[in-house]
């Protein structure tokens, strides 16, 4: 049966013996785990001291699954301090014999839980180099952290101790936080203000931990990584990974990898501008037409060159509905509709070093965020640099003129739109003079005036 032993460190370890062991032994079951001595050990259950060593679980009306204390405190009762039982042989006070369990080979399981009890009371000091010690040492660990905790994940592998322990020192003030917050809203007035919105938050917590606990009872294959769908193929003659991408516009590929397949010479960066999607990437420009081969057919796609892509290519929908392609999942190939052909997908050992559950080279939420923001001031600062050149190059004449009342940014009297559409359009990341500009063309109509203004935005 099974059986869990608390302390009085909050220390609890789970123990699987017979209803017929005896008292004793199982004490030095307890030392095994806790490190206490046997003849130091007080157990008891439910609230009762056990104190005759002889006596087996079931005489105590211990069942599987209850609960024993431990204590580290005196003697068993009927025993002077100076007659304590030895733990290596010779008799005991009443002449009762003892047990030598000095030679007892400890079970495997059970010394790699003292094992892990030990380490655990040190990680307890927040001593850094100690905990990272611990989670090297410990694959299943640092697999859970890499899933959990990226972040910490991250700081981990660098191998710096500094910014681990950096990282880890931020969330455990952060966690001191939360529950300096929690404790003041358990004393706090019920019906102040801040303390009903700690309660509902506290509330939304406890509902997505239980959300969670249901969803890895019940569906815990959701928590898993699947790999990504890629195929062997070749472009100009060149082996290249392909990404299968249904929810992509169009078919992309990075510039070192069009470098490589030797097609930078065809790239028409008329065609150049910025891909928005999680980010903001700069398309340097697009290739209208080249072969691509898959098995034995050749293929006809276009591709838009990005600046920045750490996939070499990706096939978005664009190249999918071209050619009627079909995602088999359950036979796990890509099959073309138009010639019949079919492509298995690439397993995780074949994948590229980026798109595998395993690689270093991932670029965390911050880096992302970071490299998206840079990027779009980027792009606001080329416009405003455009727009300033193309006010200069006005002339003095139209500028004085401006300063008055410019007709390309001000809503003139005939026109039949409102400062309101306007603004609308303007918040899709597009210039007033270029909003006035189309609603004017199309007679204030809004619908036509925004796909215009989203066409002339696919060229730079």
């Amino acid at each position: 049966m099974n059986i869990t032993v608390a302390t009085v460190t909050d220390q609890v370890f789970p123990l699987n013996v017979s209803e017929d062991l005896e008292l004793e032994n199982l004490k030095a079951f307890c030392e095994v785990e806790s490190g206490v001595p046997a003849n130091q050990i007080q157990l008891t259950f439910n609230g009762q001291p056990l104190n005759d060593d002889k006596k087996t679980l079931k005489e105590y009306g211990i069942k599987d699954g209850d609960m024993l204390f431990m204590q580290q405190g005196p003697v068993q009762q009927g025993f002077l301090p100076s007659q304590a039982p030895p733990m290596a042989g010779g008799a005991v006070g009443a002449g009762l014999p003892s047990f030598d369990f000095s030679n007892i080979q400890v079970p495997h399981g059970a010394a790699a839980s003292s094992s892990n009890s030990s380490r655990l009371s040190a990680a307890s000091s927040d001593n850094p180099a100690v905990i990272r010690e611990m989670l090297l040492a410990d694959p299943s660990a640092l697999s859970l952290l890499k899933q959990n905790n990226p972040r910490l994940s991250d700081a981990l592998t660098s191998g710096s101790l500094e910014r681990f322990a950096q990282v880890l020192k931020e969330q455990q003030e952060a966690k001191a936080e939360q529950e300096r917050l929690r404790l003041r809203m358990l004393n706090a007035d019920p019906f102040d203000s801040e303390a009903q919105r700690l309660i509902a938050e506290e509330i939304r917590k406890k509902n997505i931990e239980a959300n969670m606990e249901a969803a890895m009872e019940y569906n815990p294959e959701t928590f898993g990584t699947v790999v990504m769908l890629y195929i062997n193929c070749r472009v100009n003659g060149h082996p290249v990974k392909a990404f299968i991408d249904s929810g992509a516009q169009t078919t992309i590929m990075s510039s070192e990898c069009a470098e490589r397949c030797n097609i930078m010479r065809l790239v028409d960066q008329r065609w150049s501008g910025y891909a928005k999607g999680v980010g903001i990437q700069r398309i340097i420009g697009r290739v209208h037409m080249v072969q691509i081969q898959i098995e034995k057919d050749f293929l006809t796609s276009s591709f838009s060159i990005l600046e920045q892509q750490k996939m070499d290519m990706l096939l978005g929908l664009d190249m999918l509905k071209r050619h009627q392609c079909t995602i088999d999942l359950k036979r796990n190939i890509l099959h073309i509709g138009t010639t019949g052909t079919e492509t298995p997908f690439l397993s995780e050992s074949d994948l590229p070093e980026c798109a595998r559950l395993s690689g270093q080279d991932t670029l965390d939420e911050e880096k992302i965020i970071e490299e998206s923001r840079r990027q779009a001031e980027h792009q606001q600062m080329a416009e405003a640099m455009e727009r300033s050149q193309a006010a200069s190059a006005a002339g003095p004449s139209a500028s004085s003129s401006g300063r008055l009342s410019d007709p390309a940014t001000t809503i003139m009297p005939n026109d039949s739109f409102s400062e309101a559409t306007v603004k609308e359009l303007m918040a899709l990341s597009f210039s007033r003079e270029q909003v006035i500009s189309e609603l004017r063309r199309f007679n204030g109509d809004k619908t036509q005036a925004t796909a215009a203004l989203f066409a002339k935005s696919l060229k730079f």
